[in-house]
Parts: C-alpha cells; sequence; structure tokens
C-alpha cells in the first residue's frame, strides 16, 4: 500500500501526516507493507525542509520530521494507491491535474479516516498561527492517521 498526504507547500500539513503515519506503522512493524511519502499541489518551498515548528512539535512528541519538499506529479496518481489532502482546496487542486476518473478516486480528504470527526474534514493551515496551531495539526493527523490504518486492516490491504 503507498500512501501520499498531500497538503498546499508541503512544509506543515502534509510532512506532519507523512511522520506520525510513520511513526504508527514503525509501531506496528508494517514497514515493509506501507510505504509513506507527502507532496505539496504548490511548488513555493520544493527543497526546503518541513517548517522549524512543525518539525518542533512533532520532535515533542517523538515523532521525527525528515525531508525536503516536492510538488505533485501526474506520476503520482500511477504511483499512489491513495492521495490523502489536507483540506478541499487541495482535493481540487489534485483533481485538476488527475489524468482521468480512476485517479480521481484515489483522492481522499485525510480526516474522512477519523472515526470521531466532528463534521469539518479539513486539517487547517497552522503556517500564519502561533504555536498551538501546529499541537493542533499533529492531534487531527494523529487520529485520522490510525483511522487510516485500521481501515487498512479491516480492508485487508496490510
Amino acid at each position: 500500500m503507498r500512501l501520499l498526504f498531500v497538503c498546499m507547500g508541503n512544509i506543515c500539513r502534509s510532512p506532519t501526516a507523512e511522520a506520525v503515519m510513520r511513526a504508527l506503522v514503525a509501531q506496528e512493524g508494517l514497514e515493509d507493507q506501507i510505504e509513506i511519502d507527502s507532496a505539496g499541489t504548490g511548488s513555493w518551498h520544493v527543497g526546503h525542509p518541513p517548517d522549524r515548528r512543525s518539525t518542533a512539535a512533532a520532535k515533542a512528541r517523538g515523532i521525527v520530521m525528515e525531508g525536503a519538499a516536492r510538488q505533485v506529479t501526474v506520476a503520482d496518481f500511477e504511483d499512489y494507491d491513495l492521495l490523502l489532502a489536507a483540506d478541499a482546496d487541495n482535493v481540487a487542486a489534485l483533481r485538476a491535474i488527475a489524468p482521468d476518473d480512476g485517479a480521481a478516486a484515489k483522492i481522499h480528504l485525510l480526516r474522512e479516516y477519523d472515526p470521531a470527526v466532528d463534521g469539518d474534514l479539513a486539517v487547517p493551515d497552522p503556517y500564519y498561527g502561533g504555536p498551538d496551531g501546529f499541537e493542533h495539526v499533529i492531534d487531527l493527523v494523529d487520529a485520522a492517521c490510525r483511522g487510516l490504518l485500521a481501515t487498512l486492516r479491516a480492508e485487508r490491504f496490510v
């Protein structure tokens, strides 16, 4: 199973989701069954490391964030089984480049997998806010990633 987490610039939300999911997958010993990456719909931060505030919030919880931002490509629709977007704007951007209906069917909001979702399926962008926003993002993506892992197990993908 190959998962691609997607946000706007690939420096806050999607690398956080990638790191949280990597940690969960490692805890469960599923590294050989689930591949994980992240990307952004925009190119502004390509090559940059994750936002230092995201990295610090993750580190405080024992989660390692690494890598460099990259932009989503059409090839990602072939390479990944699920493209998990942070919000509706990212879903729209992904649908705009999806090569066909089959590829578009791989696009989901990440929080669709949060069993306790409160109706709002967006992972808010913490970039222009304070440090609490980065903590909130980790809380949201952790719940969604746990739900995603449970779904993958229930559907026997892992």
